[in-house]
C-alpha cells in the first residue's frame, strides 16, 4: 500500500468517525457536504490534469499504488475527497464548540482587501508562472465574491483555516519531501515563486484556501436550500 494512500486514509478516518458524535452530528449534512466536495473536486481535478500534463507538478511512482485515471494516480483522486472532508469537518467542529470564533465584519473586510491588493501585486509580476498566476487569481475571485455577497462564513474561516494549517503542514510536508527520501509530489519551480515553507511551496496555502472555502460556500448554499425546502 502506498504512502500517499495511507496519508489520505489517515487524514479521513478520525474526522469521519467523529462525524457521528451526538452533540455535533455532522453526518446529518452528508448530502450537502459530499455534493459540495464533489463539485469542487471536479474543478480541481481538471486543473490537476492540465498542470500534470504541462509539467507544473508531477508524482513519484515509488510512493504510489500504480493505478492512474486520466493521467492522475488514484491517490490524487482520493486527496480531493479525504483532505477536504477532514478540513471542512474541522472548520464546522470549531464553529460548533466555539460559536463566537472569528473576526468581526469590519476586520474581515479590511483583512480581505489587504489580501486582494497583495495578491494582485504578486499576480501582476508573476504572470509567467502558471501555478502562482492561476492559483492566486482564483483566490482573488473567491475573496471578491465573499466581499460582494457579504459572506459571513469568511469571518470564522480565517481563524479555523489557521488551525487546519497544522495538519496541512504535516500531511503536505510529507508529500513534498519532509521526513522521507525524495518527494511524493514534485513541483516545477519555474512555474511558482520558488518560496518554500519547509518543503511546501507557498502557493499551496492559497490552493488549500481555494479548495476548502469553495466547498464551504457551496455547503452553505445547499444547507440553506435544504432548510428552506423543509
Amino acid at each position: 500500500m502506498s504512502l500517499y494512500f495511507l496519508l489520505n486514509i489517515a487524514s479521513l478516518s478520525i474526522p469521519l468517525l467523529y462525524s457521528f458524535e451526538k452533540r455535533m452530528y455532522f453526518i446529518k449534512w452528508w448530502k450537502q457536504v459530499f455534493l459540495a466536495i464533489s463539485i469542487t473536486a471536479t474543478v480541481f481535478i481538471i486543473w490537476d490534469v492540465i498542470f500534470t500534463h504541462n509539467g507544473v507538478w508531477g508524482f513519484n511512482e515509488s510512493y504510489l499504488v500504480g493505478i492512474n485515471i486520466i493521467n492522475l494516480p488514484i491517490e490524487e483522486w482520493l486527496f480531493f475527497i479525504c483532505i477536504p472532508y477532514a478540513s471542512i469537518f474541522t472548520h464546522y467542529a470549531l464553529k460548533h464548540f466555539f460559536p463566537n470564533i472569528g473576526f468581526n465584519r469590519k476586520t474581515t473586510l479590511l483583512l480581505t482587501i489587504i489580501l486582494i491588493v497583495l495578491l494582485i501585486g504578486v499576480i501582476a509580476f508573476n504572470a509567467d508562472k502558471a501555478y502562482t498566476f492561476y492559483n492566486y487569481s482564483l483566490l482573488v475571485v473567491i475573496l471578491l465574491y465573499s466581499i460582494l455577497t457579504q459572506n459571513k462564513e469568511l469571518q470564522s474561516f480565517y481563524i479555523t483555516f489557521l488551525v487546519i494549517l497544522i495538519p496541512f503542514f504535516i500531511v503536505n510536508g510529507i508529500l513534498t519531501g519532509s521526513f522521507i527520501e525524495g518527494e511524493v509530489v514534485w513541483y516545477n519551480n519555474d512555474e511558482n515563486l520558488a518560496i518554500r515553507l519547509g518543503t511546501i511551496p507557498i502557493e499551496d496555502i492559497g490552493y488549500a484556501f481555494n479548495m476548502l472555502f469553495m466547498s464551504i460556500l457551496l455547503i452553505e448554499k445547499f444547507k440553506k436550500k435544504s432548510i428552506a425546502n423543509v
